[in-house]
């Protein structure tokens, strides 16, 4: 069976001549790129039917964020296929380089000026607001701690210098109440930004995306600035205009911190290279971090001190 027999029932599918498979990401969704009789591209993504309310959430989010005006994964068809067993997203295809391969290819003022596009872009999704009821942020982060603190303990593998990490995240915890819920991607780093022939960014990926703190959606940083650290000070400024609050900071080194408590049961089930590369991801932070005896990362210029 070719792949174009597998999804023959799902509605517009006569203009396709050509589907590929991409082998990438974390998702448990299958992806396929497809191409029409024009040679218009759109990016299938396929689920279990077990799935079907969470997608359709999800595919209700991509349409809220795709009134921003922004470069991304637009939503076109949303369904069931294949005799009510697999739920399908249509989404129109961006062209692009991976950033992550692209950035370090460039000189440091153009990676700093593509971060500050990129902030510009996460500030933009994040004034819609969450409109539930909704636990607090509060609430729900501390909840979040909890139960990852007790999957890291009962895992097999230890992070040197863990009680700082822990005596971290328990001192910071105030800093969580009264924040805002918004819109959030989910997974915003390089991985998932790419770079056009124009010099714009486009996003894709929101298969993670949901309503919670803008600001989490920072935990993941060590994915940018691993690879560009220009981009990553550009993301920031241009995502606060150049104001960065402390409090930012704060609450930035609470999710890293919360991150590499979490990455590490969370990597076992993906084998040892895996783990190796949250455990480097791991070390990096805390150097970072000096030790988590600081709270602002080593790399970050303010934008009076920056000579790029």
């Amino acid at each position: 069976m070719t792949n174009l027999d597998m999804i023959k029932d799902i509605a517009l599918n006569q203009d396709w001549n050509n589907i590929e498979f991409i082998n990438k990401g974390w998702s448990k969704d299958k992806k396929f790129c497809l191409t029409d009789k024009t040679g218009r591209k759109f990016l299938l993504r396929v689920s279990s039917i077990d799935e079907y309310d969470k997608k359709k959430m999800e595919f209700e989010k991509i349409a809220m964020v795709s009134k921003l005006g922004i470069l991304m994964s637009m939503p076109i068809d949303f369904g069931t296929f294949d005799d009510g067993n697999k739920v399908y997203s249509l989404l129109s295809w961006v062209d692009g380089e991976d950033a992550e391969a692209l950035l370090p290819k460039l000189s440091e003022e153009h990676q700093y000026k593509l971060g500050v596009k990129a902030g510009r872009i996460l500030q933009k999704m994040h004034t819609i607001a969450d409109k539930s009821d909704q636990k607090s942020w509060s609430e729900r982060y501390k909840r979040k701690i909890k139960i990852v603190t007790e999957k890291y303990h009962n895992c097999s593998i230890s992070i040197p210098n863990e009680e700082k990490i822990m005596r971290f995240i328990e001192n910071n915890l105030s800093y969580l109440d009264g924040r805002p819920k918004t819109f959030q991607h989910g997974d915003y780093h390089v991985g998932n930004l790419l770079i056009t022939s124009h010099g714009e960014i486009g996003v894709i990926d929101f298969n993670r995306c949901s309503f919670g703190d803008p600001w989490e959606e920072y935990d993941r940083f060590v994915f940018t600035w691993n690879v560009s650290i220009p981009f990553a000070i550009g993301q920031i400024h241009g995502y606060f205009d150049n104001n960065v609050p402390d409090k930012f900071f704060r609450l930035m080194s609470l999710y890293n911190a919360t991150l590499i408590i979490s990455s590490i049961p969370w990597a076992i089930p993906f084998g040892d290279a895996e783990i190796g590369t949250m455990l480097t991801n791991a070390e990096k932070m805390l150097n970072c971090y000096d030790g988590f005896e600081k709270y602002i990362p080593v790399w970050y210029k303010d934008p009076t001190n920056l000579k790029i």
